[in-house]
């Protein structure tokens, strides 16, 4: 089974379309999900948390703009327009509300990936001020969502490469379980300690089981929380 890059989510409510944009960017290693209508997509979209969002902006029940401020209330990540409207005053208005780009139907599914790929880049340099991570023996990919340890390819779940992440853009710093429990699990789970003491023993396993100490990366803060030790290479 092949690895997934991310989560892309696709709104659109032409059937052939969308289905054209889930095969293109499966083809590419992304994970995808989608909806057809608005309201729909500003529900699966605080469920799913994707990576980035590819949007109709004439969709059904609500226009494509009311999507892109609801999302904007409590994401970042990557929003482009994919719309036959290709007037100015919508692409502004668009852009101006938050979208990250624009691309008018019909298109050619290879600037598809090449804009998302892009956005992508963009997004991961934004959070990290690089795409790619590095702490000692572990690399990690922010754009292909890949980690290396030792110059090897590792597998992790989408929860383990999420928690991974955060100790490496927040390394060095002591994180507390509540801080951690809400960014990776979302605000209703910011009681629930087992979740995290079950990740960050996964986590420590796999670091281990690659002959890595993992005293030497994740340091326990008793009562407090934990914190990603920097590395030297």
């Amino acid at each position: 089974m092949s690895e997934k890059k991310g989560t892309i989510m696709i709104v659109d409510d032409e059937p052939q379309l969308r289905k054209l944009m889930i095969i293109t960017l499966e083809s590419e290693g992304f994970k995808v999900v989608d909806s057809d209508s608005g309201k729909q997509a500003i529900r699966l979209a605080a469920s799913v948390k994707p990576e980035l969002i590819v949007l109709d902006l004439g969709l059904p029940d609500i226009d494509g703009k009311e999507v892109i401020t609801s999302v904007r209330a409590w994401t970042q990540a990557p929003i482009i327009v994919c719309s036959v409207r290709s007037d100015d005053n919508e692409i502004i208005q668009a852009l101006n509300m938050g979208a990250d780009d624009y691309v008018t139907k019909p298109f050619n599914p290879e600037i598809l990936i090449a804009r998302v790929n892009s956005n992508l880049r963009k997004a991961a340099t934004k959070e990290a001020g690089e795409p790619d991570l590095t702490n000692g023996r572990i690399k990690m990919d922010l754009v292909r969502h890949e980690v290396f340890l030792d110059g090897k390819k590792i597998s992790f779940s989408p929860k383990e490469y999420d928690l991974l992440r955060y100790f490496m853009v927040h390394r060095g710093k002591m994180l507390t379980h509540r801080q951690i429990l809400k960014e990776i699990w979302g605000p209703a789970h910011d009681e629930n300690m087992q979740y995290l003491r079950v990740y960050v023993g996964q986590l420590r396993e796999k670091l281990n089981n690659n002959n890595i100490k993992d005293d030497e990366y994740i340091i326990t803060e008793p009562g407090i929380g934990y914190r990603m030790e920097t590395i030297k290479a």
